[in-house]
């Protein structure tokens, strides 16, 4: 079991034994910054706390996972959001990956180890993304030394 996973992970889901089941399986992964919520706008009203990752599920009430993608989007581009859904409907997934979500798991047999899956491929993204931020940072300071 890894236990170095600093992810702040939300999970936005109006089902509680699917939320459950998925909180359960992300701790059990390592990850132990993970916040439930149970429609979109309670999602929304908190992306001040700067999630790294959004487990979104697409039938909610008060706003689809679409609408709720858009707003993301709009707010922080850099959020990796994940449709998290019942819906096998290959339009929804479609939308989803034009508006963009990073990956969409359909809820089922499957769906923990796409959860795992795609955790793991974001750490290995967010790596190379420090290690190419570190890298321009480092040739900045040896330009500014000339």
């Amino acid at each position: 079991m890894e236990t170095n996973n600093n992810m702040r992970i939300f999970l936005v889901d109006d089902d509680a034994f699917c939320m459950n089941i998925y909180k359960q399986h992300l701790n059990s992964l390592g990850y132990y910054d993970v916040v439930g919520f149970s429609n979109g706008p309670d999602c929304l009203n908190n992306l001040s706390f700067k999630p790294d990752v959004i487990f979104l599920d697409h039938g909610m009430d008060f706003l689809t996972g679409l609408e709720v993608l858009k707003k993301i989007r709009v707010s922080n581009p850099d959020i990796f959001v994940i449709f998290l859904s019942g819906q096998a409907n290959l339009l929804t997934a479609v939308k989803a990956l034009k508006l963009g979500a990073t990956d969409y798991i359909v809820k089922g047999i499957y769906d923990l180890t796409n959860i795992t899956k795609v955790l793991n491929t974001i750490k290995s993204t967010m790596s190379l993304k420090r290690n190419v931020i570190e890298a321009e940072y480092i040739e900045r300071l040896l330009q500014s030394t000339k």
